[in-house]
């Protein structure tokens, strides 16, 4: 028994949208439209002319590869944290009791904003550093500052197709919870079930999630049909 093959989508099925106003401010209302109707009817789309240098993308990928490749008891020394910091070893459960539970095949190393650890604020804390992977520390923090950065003109964006004051969601991220995790997903020969493979099938909980994946590819989106409803265009 085997996975039925996923179809390939033509990428002219997901939006590609051109967000370059939103990074330098001069934001094109026609974007604008673009944005409102990519998020309504289809729910995710790639973005182009980002401003992320590929070569900061690489960067990260080389910094993250020989930590993956340490031994589990080593990664296993800076183990994710209640406030979701850290490593994040293979095999974890998710949905536990539920028809959708799963076991995925993945590993990860979160981070996010330095914070002091709060009862009032239970996600701040600070992060941990495998003490034997400096690069990754530098490599993380430098694409995380610029994420965080990038995301500021998606707010915008955001906003005004919601037509709202371009700065309306941004009061609302005064002190954002934004977590950068890597991944690492070994080969898998002979999955039998979707729930077992890669990550179990999932929706994010974030503002929203921005992703960039390597040539592999492997992301799959899928699409909810609600019978007998109506989109509004």
């Amino acid at each position: 028994m085997s996975i039925e093959p996923s179809r390939r989508l033509d990428f002219t099925e997901i939006p590609i949208l051109d967000i370059e106003s939103l990074v330098t401010g001069d934001i094109d209302m026609g974007l604008v439209e673009s944005l409102r109707a990519a998020s309504t009817d289809v729910g995710f789309f790639y973005i182009k002319n980002h401003q992320m240098p590929l070569s900061m993308m690489s960067t990260l990928k080389e910094a993250a590869q020989p930590f993956f490749q340490a031994p589990v008891s080593e990664k296993m020394t800076v183990a994710i944290s209640p406030q979701i910091q850290g490593y994040l070893p293979l095999g974890y459960r998710s949905y536990d009791g539920e028809e959708r539970a799963g076991t995925s095949h993945q590993e990860g190393f979160w981070v996010g904003h330095e914070r002091v650890i709060s009862d009032e604020f239970p996600l701040n804390g600070p992060n941990q550093w495998p003490s034997n992977f400096p690069d990754l520390k530098d490599a993380m923090l430098q694409y995380f500052d610029r994420m965080e950065n990038l995301t500021h003109g998606l707010l915008q964006g955001f906003s005004l197709a919601l037509d709202l004051n371009q700065n309306h969601l941004s009061t609302y991220y005064q002190s954002p919870l934004s977590r950068l995790k890597v991944n690492h997903y070994p080969p898998q020969r002979t999955p039998v079930h979707e729930n077992h493979i890669g990550v179990v099938p999932h929706t994010d909980s974030g503002g929203f999630t921005i992703l960039w994946q390597d040539h592999n590819g492997g992301l799959e989106i899928q699409k909810k049909v609600v019978s007998g409803s109506k989109r509004r265009r």
